[in-house]
């Protein structure tokens, strides 16, 4: 593990107009991209069983987080919720808590890491590592291609964007860089 956190907008940029937060989000997430050069980006898929006002937020900033992924040709793999808290507990019912915890152990951090939505993201990391080595096993196609097994629920939807190759900050050999 490189880097963790969460991003956080001011109150007063959020005031500013309705795609301030967007902009916001994008900046920093093109700056992380290029970094970092990832080689996968990592994204939880949004809960529908949220409100409908929660729901259409995440949905936009999903939606600049897979244009920055984009424009910087990074190849994008999503995880529902509970596939994330199957991965990394061992079931799909593990509360924020637990996550936490589990972040903690997996990764021998010395602290718990804080707020939970930085264990959330380093979860769904967790997650995509461990549908990668899944797919690499079992010879199993790319996150490109459309597949979704019954047997295997580790395995990674597809976002439809293109599986693209970037050889000049791809590893060789060693684990991937996912942001």
């Amino acid at each position: 593990m490189i880097h963790y956190g969460a991003l956080k907008v001011a109150a007063k940029r959020q005031k500013e107009c309705a795609g301030a937060v967007l902009q916001e989000v994008h900046i920093r997430v093109c700056r992380l991209i290029e970094e970092y050069s990832p080689d996968a980006l990592a994204i939880e898929s949004v809960f529908t069983a949220l409100n409908i006002r929660t729901a259409l937020r995440l949905a936009e900033v999903r939606g600049v987080i897979l244009l920055a992924a984009a424009q910087h040709g990074v190849t994008v793999s999503s995880y529902a919720p509970r596939e994330v808290k199957a991965s990394v507990a061992g079931h799909g019912h593990a509360d924020k808590r637990q996550m936490q915890l589990m972040v903690r152990a997996l990764l021998s951090m010395n602290e718990t890491p804080e707020p939970s939505d930085a264990a959330d993201a380093l979860a769904v990391a967790l997650c995509h590592l461990q549908a990668e080595q899944a797919r690499r096993r079992f010879g199993l196609p790319g996150t490109a291609a459309p597949l979704k097994p019954r047997t295997m629920s580790a395995t990674a939807a597809s976002t439809g964007l293109p599986n693209q190759s970037r050889p000049s900050g791809a590893t060789r050999g060693g684990v991937p860089r996912i942001l």
